[in-house]
């Protein structure tokens, strides 16, 4: 069915609003009013969660048990099953969310559902050992509004994530979906893109750059073909933000794409994402399908003149092509290399025409923009970094997931208030923001408001928004190897600073974790990073330093009790550790000399056993094994 008109439009909104009434958040009681809807014969919903992290935890088996169940009890024509996007609180994934009395069940198995469709579907029983327990209280919440995880969240690019079918283009459409774009074809496309430039929108994958600047300088160059680009290739490590977008709420950057078309005179799309993204790639493959369907993407759209049409385009992972001139090269079949700008892609991008590049985050928070408007768009934030971030909060903290914050929200509200605190009640030591290309901040940091100029400041960065934080357990020496290792892997060679120069620094890194550094080690170390900061051709290069300069920065003492004292506090690194074993806590029970793959240890059954350090590999199966805690670690 062609949708031909912005008045076509409204009326598939308001026969699709009927889907959505029983769901949270969903404003459908004023849809339903402005589209004259009755509230009809209730039912129920039961949202399964379908991305990809619930997925690997049985989630499609899940979701085929609970339409087998229903069928068998008979009720499966009163309770619908949807598989929404991901919700969020991945840390307690499987989730499964029953509406209209909006209970939160969590960690939920396929075993769970049997129970949960007679308890709770037939027999109105909630079942209390799926609800989620407030780890303050002791007490289950069986509402995520009242879970301190979603309390401080403010979600705008994932406002559909959890909630809307994304393979269903209907449901996207009665959340207002594609209203900002039929509204935009009816006014002058430099309004709409004054809008994008009021609003105070900056790009969500790294620097931070003004989207509607962006934009007008795209537009500025005449060209009979130009591109709009939709740079899907996440690569940061831990980082999942782009990939849950495409997963929960296609429709929303291909809109978004569609609108900046509109405003730069672009009748071209493309999105480049890597391949290892199966369920994203999927579901924007069903997206585009159904907009082409519906005549929302093609020609003459919703009966103007405008047209637009997008392709998928495939990227192998290469970190790299997260920067804008590579990924262009990479689309156009050449090696993923950046090149010196200008030219920037605006004036001369693939094939040599005009492009504009956005990524997938920045895109999501178009169409909303534009549907509520710049002003309630700038007035979230802070002066100078408005509207919300995505964050993939991972690492050592107890609710590992997806949020969404307000600019300035601080760091400390992040990992204690949403994330829960440190794991395992250990003390907190780091947290890296901003991927490989960020810095590690520390508890002093904890307190300064998350925008793009403090985080700078501090020594790090927003980049694409990856967040991990890291414990007393960790060695802040080995995490700045860490990162390193994985820039001069993904490193293109082009440039010397960076293919030479990482290089030199990772060699010095690996000198100082096998205790072989030197304390001039780390003046070379620093003047190397700050070079390369300097001179490298892209922003690969020029913030692969980052991790090391700012573990120097505020960790300098581990740097030179690694060099000086030869040990390692967090002990990671296996050179500078010393086994032994305790004869007065040894029991003599074997455990450790059986489970020794070096053939280290020596001793006889029932009396203290020993380890020989010439033959130890520092594996630490011994430290693993033993039950008597013998094992000394130095």
């Amino acid at each position: 069915m062609k949708i031909t008109s912005a008045d076509a439009l409204e009326a598939i909104r308001c026969e699709a609003v009927k889907a959505l009434r029983l769901r949270e958040e969903s404003n459908v009681s004023a849809s339903e009013a402005a589209c004259g809807l009755d509230k009809g014969t209730p039912h129920m919903q039961i949202l399964c969660c379908g991305g990809t992290g619930c997925k690997a935890s049985e989630s499609a088996k899940i979701v085929e048990n609970f339409r087998s169940s229903l069928e068998q009890h008979g009720v499966a024509d009163k309770v619908e099953v949807v598989v929404p996007g991901c919700f969020g609180f991945c840390e307690k994934g499987p989730i499964v969310k029953i509406v209209p009395d909006n209970t939160f069940y969590t960690s939920v198995r396929p075993e769970d559902v049997e129970e949960i469709v007679t308890s709770h579907i037939i027999g109105g029983e909630k079942v209390e050992r799926l609800l989620y327990m407030d780890p303050g209280t002791g007490k289950h919440i069986s509402d995520s509004k009242h879970m301190n995880f979603y309390r401080k969240q403010l979600r705008i690019a994932l406002r559909n994530c959890g909630f809307i079918d994304p393979e269903n283009i209907l449901e996207y459409i009665a959340r207002d979906g594609y209203k900002a774009l039929a509204t935009s074809l009816t006014r002058d496309s430099l309004e709409v893109l004054a809008d994008i430039k009021a609003s105070g929108l900056r790009g969500r994958g790294g620097a931070g750059f003004p989207t509607g600047l962006k934009w007008e300088i795209a537009r500025k160059f005449n060209a009979p073909d130009k591109y709009v680009v939709c740079n899907a290739d996440e690569g940061d490590p831990g980082a999942f933000m782009d990939r849950s977008i495409m997963e929960g709420d296609p429709n929303s950057v291909i809109e978004a794409m569609m609108i900046c078309g509109y405003c730069i005179n672009a009748n071209h799309g493309l999105i480049y994402i890597r391949a290892e993204y199966p369920l994203a790639v999927h579901r924007l493959k069903v997206a585009i399908a159904q907009a082409r369907e519906y005549g929302l993407l093609g020609n003459n759209i919703l009966g103007t003149d405008f047209n637009f049409d997008i392709e998928i385009r495939y990227g192998a992972g290469a970190f790299v092509c997260g920067e804008e001139t590579a990924l262009i090269h990479s689309m156009e079949g050449k090696r993923g290399e950046p090149t010196l700008k200008p030219p920037f892609p605006a004036e001369a991008g693939y094939f040599g025409k005009p492009t504009n590049v956005n990524n997938v985050e920045t895109l999501a928070n178009v169409p909303v923009i534009l549907t509520k408007g710049p002003e309630w768009f700038s007035s979230i934030g802070t002066e100078k970094s408005k509207g919300t971030k995505v964050f993939a909060l991972a690492g050592k903290i107890n609710n590992v997931g997806l949020i969404e914050v307000p600019m300035g929200t601080t760091l400390r509200e992040i990992i204690y208030d949403i994330g829960g605190g440190v794991k395992n009640g250990k003390k907190f030591k780091a947290v890296q923001t901003g991927g490989p290309s960020g810095g590690c901040l520390t508890e002093k940091h904890l307190d300064i408001p998350i925008d793009y100029e403090s985080l700078a400041a501090a020594g790090s960065m927003m980049g694409s928004g990856g967040m991990i934080v890291m414990d007393e357990d960790d060695c802040m020496v080995s995490v700045a190897k860490f990162f390193l290792e994985f820039t001069v892997d993904e490193s293109c060679g082009k440039c010397t600073p960076c293919r030479i120069g990482n290089r030199r620094m990772l060699e010095i890194l690996t000198r100082i974790t096998e205790g072989r550094g030197t304390m001039e080690d780390l003046d070379k170390l620093e003047n190397l990073a700050k070079v390369i900061k300097d001179t490298a051709l892209c922003g690969l290069g020029q913030t692969s330093p980052n991790p090391v300069l700012s573990t120097l920065s505020n960790f300098r003492n581990e740097y030179e009790e690694h060099v000086r004292d030869h040990v390692c506090r967090a002990h990671k690194c296996k050179a500078l550790l010393t086994y032994s074993i305790d004869p007065v806590l040894c029991k003599g029970c074997s455990a450790c000399a059986r489970n020794c793959p070096a053939e280290a240890i020596a001793g006889e059954v029932r009396k203290p056993f020993v380890i020989n350090p010439e033959k130890c590999i520092r594996c630490g199966m011994c430290l693993s094994r033993c039950k008597f805690g013998a094992i000394n670690v130095i």
